[in-house]
């Protein structure tokens, strides 16, 4: 089945509204945040009930791997939804550290074949979005390839996700046709549509497609 957005996503497509657009980012983030965060507190009630101290170590190991987490979800987000820094341009080994670290906390497996050595900020953000949308459409496992190239003046940048049970969710469609969502989950739908805003934004365009396999191709065409 293919179902490509090969045009410019149409300015009648973004009326979502800066401050909805912004509470659905938040939501998001709050969700991503609260699984380490909640964990963190558990490790430190147990280290604090003294009927718990045999399970000292594993309340240790608990809040450290939870506190790991956490930090990786943080500094992911604030590139791909944040102003991160002052820095107008990343250099791809940064943005290759960003994505092993977030790939370390889910099934899929990153394979990193980007060519492009800096990215501007745009791009920078639209890679990241990218390639983890990639990887949550492989919920058992598989295998998330990144490549980005310069073709003239665009950056050409794509996630291929193949796996036993990969899977494009229709909340993930709409939201990369940049399309307001009417049916189904907004945490599922924020993401691709956030990249959809990014893309078009730049100037650029969004395609995706699901082949007969079941392989899922997202691809990002945006200025230099």
């Amino acid at each position: 089945m293919n179902d490509p957005l090969l045009a410019p996503v149409p300015e009648e497509a973004s009326a979502l509204g800066a401050t909805l657009l912004a509470s659905h980012i938040a939501a998001k983030l709050c969700h991503d945040f609260i699984s380490p965060t909640g964990a963190i507190v558990s490790g430190l009630d147990l280290l604090k009930d003294p009927s718990a101290q045999d399970m000292r170590d594993d309340a240790m190991s608990l809040i450290e791997a939870s506190a790991h987490k956490l930090v990786t979800i943080v500094n992911f987000a604030r590139v791909a939804f944040g102003a991160a820094t002052s820095a107008e341009r990343f250099d791809a080994r940064e943005l290759e550290n960003l994505l092993k670290s977030a790939f370390e906390h889910v099934r899929a497996e990153l394979e990193w074949a980007v060519e492009q050595q800096t990215f501007e900020k745009p791009a920078a953000r639209a890679l990241l979005n990218l390639a983890q949308i990639g990887g949550g459409a492989l919920p058992t496992g598989g295998v998330a390839r990144v490549t980005a190239v310069t073709e003239g003046d665009h950056i050409v940048m794509a996630v291929e996700a193949k796996g036993a049970r990969v899977r494009m969710k229709p909340e993930v469609a709409t939201g990369l046709r940049g399309e307001q969502l009417t049916d189904g989950l907004a945490g599922q739908w924020i993401q691709p549509f956030w990249l959809s805003e990014v893309v078009r934004d730049a100037g650029g365009t969004l395609s995706f497609e699901v082949a007969e396999d079941g392989t899922v191709t997202i691809h990002a065409r945006m200025p230099v």
